[in-house]
């Protein structure tokens, strides 16, 4: 069985003194673009860091699908930086990985969603963390009610890690898409997550169901620029642990949701893309 982790590391490869990375199409989240769990996960494998670990991503631009891409990995006393650019030498994403003392902190406990008041999020065909359609995907499921986007997740067979446990990548991806749809329901808009700080607590044993959730109450636009949307999500596993959590920045694009809310239109009720893009589905 192929897995996600055995795709990463084969998109990895060395020509000499460079590192070039490949990433398949099954790591899309936005059309002909990668999930923004993805690139996380990249770097915490670059790292080969175990758990517990903190991971930072800065994406600068686009970060395509199917292209080999140049790959800087810096080394240092006690954190490895990487950089990820395209054929021109144009940085696309940024990061590093480092101890989970160094993460930020976790956020206040989140309320449960109310499942008799929840209403569904819109699924892709072929995105990372929804895609209906993409075989090696989590194909999960959110979810949101007044106070909160949410959902539990069942991992699946190609999510399994190297030494049995849960792909850090699932983490990372369901907390991505969480913020992603924070940032949505706060701005009306469609956009990219652009500044990643995620704090993976410890390995989650694969099998064990993980929620995702985050308060729509905490998500703040900056001041500085009204189209950035900060968010704190988290994942928790049965018993209330806490696994993962992160604050991740959501840029809202005027107009993006247009194209993406009709695509959707083909997967999901009317009234289901209505709810996360109103001013795009009639």
């Amino acid at each position: 069985m192929t897995t996600t982790e055995a795709l990463l590391r084969g998109g990895l490869e060395r020509r000499g003194d460079d590192l070039w990375l490949t990433l398949d199409p099954t790591f899309q989240g936005l059309p002909d673009t990668a999930h923004g769990g993805s690139v996380l996960a990249v770097f915490h494998l670059l790292a080969g860091a175990g758990l517990p670990a903190a991971v930072r991503g800065r994406y600068r631009r686009r970060v395509p699908l199917g292209v080999p891409l140049t790959v800087r990995v810096e080394p240092g006393e006690d954190r490895l930086a990487c950089r990820v650019e395209d054929g021109a030498a144009a940085v696309l994403a940024e990061g590093e990985v480092g101890s989970a003392g160094d993460g930020v902190a976790a956020g206040d406990p989140v309320p449960p969603l109310d499942a008799a008041r929840a209403h569904p999020l819109p699924v892709a065909a072929a995105c990372l963390a929804c895609g209906t359609r993409n075989a090696l995907g989590l194909q999960a499921r959110l979810a949101f009610d007044d106070e909160v986007v949410a959902g539990t997740w069942q991992p699946r067979p190609p999510l399994v890690a190297a030494d049995g446990s849960l792909a850090p990548l699932a983490l990372t991806t369901l907390l991505d898409e969480a913020a992603y749809w924070l940032g949505v329901l706060a701005s009306g808009e469609s956009g990219l997550t652009t500044e990643l700080a995620v704090t993976l607590a410890e390995p989650v044993p694969f099998g064990t169901p993980v929620t995702v959730h985050g308060r729509r109450a905490a998500v703040r636009a900056r001041a500085e620029d009204p189209r950035y949307w900060d968010t704190v999500v988290e994942a928790r596993t049965p018993g209330d642990r806490r696994v993962a959590w992160g604050r991740i920045t959501f840029v809202a694009v005027r107009g993006a949701a247009r194209r993406l809310a009709q695509a959707m239109l083909a997967l999901n009720p009317p009234e289901v893309v209505r709810r996360a893009f109103p001013a795009y589905v009639r």
